[in-house]
């Protein structure tokens, strides 16, 4: 009989994962019917209780149960370790089994309290506290509060108060501010610098910053990601880096406080995600590339993508502001001005979860090769006093230095 529970222990093995499930799992029920699978199951739970925070591998659950039961029937467990050695299984078929596993352990508990507050042996406080887990640990403790409607408090926490504001002064007269709850991706063809762009403005908003910035740098190498963003900091060469490395490290690391935390995993997960952001409480998140996050299903593409982008949204609100990058389609390539057309996999999906849109074009024209075409194709920010209202929708041409990491504006906005 084939029980879930045997291929769940590899997934176990990570302390976060061990740490929100195990309650769910039956022990007792576990060990009466798959014994072995049961003290399997025990003495994972004694090494992640005698360690803080480590994740094992199955050779280290290994090692420790025969050190743990040295007597025991060697010929079952052989059996047993062997069979995990060759299971493959994915975080989202894992997820979708524990997340099971949790819902029935739940409901069960839901209907034991149900009973006990029917025979008046409970209050029925303790209901809601079940019944929040159940809908996805919802704290229904909390009251909904009306939004203010003092004029005063609105202007300033939407208008006036400033948020981050952008290098280049066209975003700052078409964008304005990136404020908590703002959440906004851009698009390009390949090769057209869209890191370039992230490395000049992260690293601008690095100097204002309370609270870190969290970059998932899911596509390109993360090393070379975070030279380019030391290089835009100080606006220098490599050259001009190695000239001196003992210097610009040192400023760097005073002028940002570490405040850049940066991650670089090509198989990045929606659960990875939401634990950083948890830990690190951060003030921006970047997601380059958020197409690639696992942990989405849908049949179709461009569905399954917008649930992505839902996600991002919904994980700002209140919380962060948030950049995406994606990619322009084949339509796209050549294209000056790209529109929400231009972007790939997606009809509206995607669109639609935005506060702004910006596409990033270029020409094969090599007298241009050096320009790069903004269009704001969508922008439902609340701008600064400083922004320009017949710019929010605004076309501007902008000049990339690649040596520097850097853009910068081909018109004065000042």
């Amino acid at each position: 009989m084939y029980h879930p529970e045997r291929d769940l222990v590899l997934f176990l093995l990570n302390h976060e994962y061990f740490n929100r499930y195990i309650d769910f799992i039956d022990l007792k029920h576990l060990k009466e019917v798959y014994k072995e699978l049961g003290y399997l199951y025990q003495t994972l739970q004694e090494m992640h209780e005698k360690t803080s925070g480590k994740n094992f591998s199955l050779q280290e659950l290994q090692a420790y149960f025969w050190s743990k039961y040295p007597d025991v029937d060697k010929g079952n467990y052989n059996s047993l370790f062997e069979d995990l050695s060759k299971v493959e299984i994915s975080d989202d078929v894992a997820e979708s089994i524990l997340e099971d596993i949790r819902t029935r352990g739940l409901a069960l508990q839901l209907s034991e309290q149900a009973y006990k507050v029917s025979s008046g042996l409970a209050d029925s406080s303790s209901l809601y506290e079940i019944f929040s887990k159940l809908e996805g640990e919802v704290d229904h403790t909390l009251r909904l509060e009306p939004v203010s409607i003092n004029l005063e408090f609105l202007l300033e926490q939407t208008i006036q108060k400033p948020g981050l504001r952008w290098r280049l002064q066209c975003l700052n007269k078409s964008l304005g501010s990136l404020r908590v709850g703002d959440f906004g991706f851009i698009f390009a063809r390949p090769e057209t610098g869209k890191t370039t762009f992230l490395a000049s403005e992260i690293s601008n908003f690095l100097t204002q910053t309370t609270r870190p910035i969290v970059w998932f740098a899911n596509e390109e190498e993360g090393n070379k990601v975070m030279l380019r963003v030391i290089q835009a900091f100080f606006g220098i060469t490599v050259d001009g880096l190695l000239s001196n490395i003992r210097k610009y490290k040192s400023a760097f690391e005073e002028h940002t406080a570490k405040r850049l935390y940066m991650f670089n995993d090509a198989s990045l997960s929606k659960r990875e995600v939401e634990s950083v952001i948890k830990d690190l409480n951060p003030e921006l998140v970047v997601y380059d590339q958020l197409d690639k996050v696992k942990g989405f299903q849908n049949d179709r593409e461009d569905l399954r993508l917008g649930s992505i982008y839902q996600w991002a949204r919904e994980g700002a609100k209140g919380k962060h502001s948030a950049i995406g990058v994606s990619q322009s389609d084949a339509t796209g390539e050549g294209v000056r001005w790209l529109t929400m057309d231009n972007v790939a996999n997606a009809k509206t999906a995607k669109q639609a979860e935005a506060d702004f849109i910006m596409g990033i074009g270029r020409t094969h024209d090599d007298a241009a090769e050096f320009v790069r075409y903004f269009n704001i194709s969508k922008n439902k920010l609340m701008g600064d006093p400083d922004s320009d209202p017949n710019l929010r929708h605004g076309r501007f041409e902008t000049l990339i230095e690649p040596h520097i990491a850097r853009y910068r504006d081909v018109i004065n906005y000042d």
